[in-house]
């Protein structure tokens, strides 16, 4: 988490404010964090609400759950909205079965690194070694 420190000079104190990574809604004087991407196809005359971006667009707006359940459209429009699969959106048994074997694979020493090596150093992390055929 960020934390951005305020000075004030009156108080001669500091306030800090913690500042999280969470994008907040596009409309003016909202502060709610946005759960929605809101799209305009000019050409198709069709605004697109989807589920929030992976990242911000600069032609496109985040909006809270209030402002995307009432977004209107000008008329002769129409708009298009994409509700995210509620299985999708949740960890698959595949996932969760990868990613304990990746860890299993991790921790499993290697074997055969060293055969026929003999170390020579070792400092921190680092080794040093030497191999017989040389």
């Amino acid at each position: 988490m960020i934390a951005r420190v305020h000075y004030d000079r009156a108080d001669k104190g500091a306030t800090i404010r913690f500042v999280g990574s969470l994008r907040k809604c596009s409309r003016t004087a909202c502060t709610r964090p946005a759960v929605t991407t809101l799209t305009y196809v000019y050409a198709d005359s069709t605004a697109v609400l989807g589920p929030l971006a992976t990242y911000a667009e600069p032609h496109c707006y985040d909006l809270c759950s209030e402002h995307s359940e009432r977004l209107t459209v000008p008329r002769g429009w129409e708009v298009i909205r994409l509700a995210p699969d509620p299985e999708a959106l949740r960890p698959s048994a595949d996932d969760l079965e990868a990613l304990a074997n990746a860890v299993r694979e991790a921790a499993r020493p290697q074997e055969g690194t060293s055969e026929g090596m003999t170390e020579v150093g070792r400092r921190g992390h680092l080794r040093v070694l030497r191999n017989p055929d040389m």
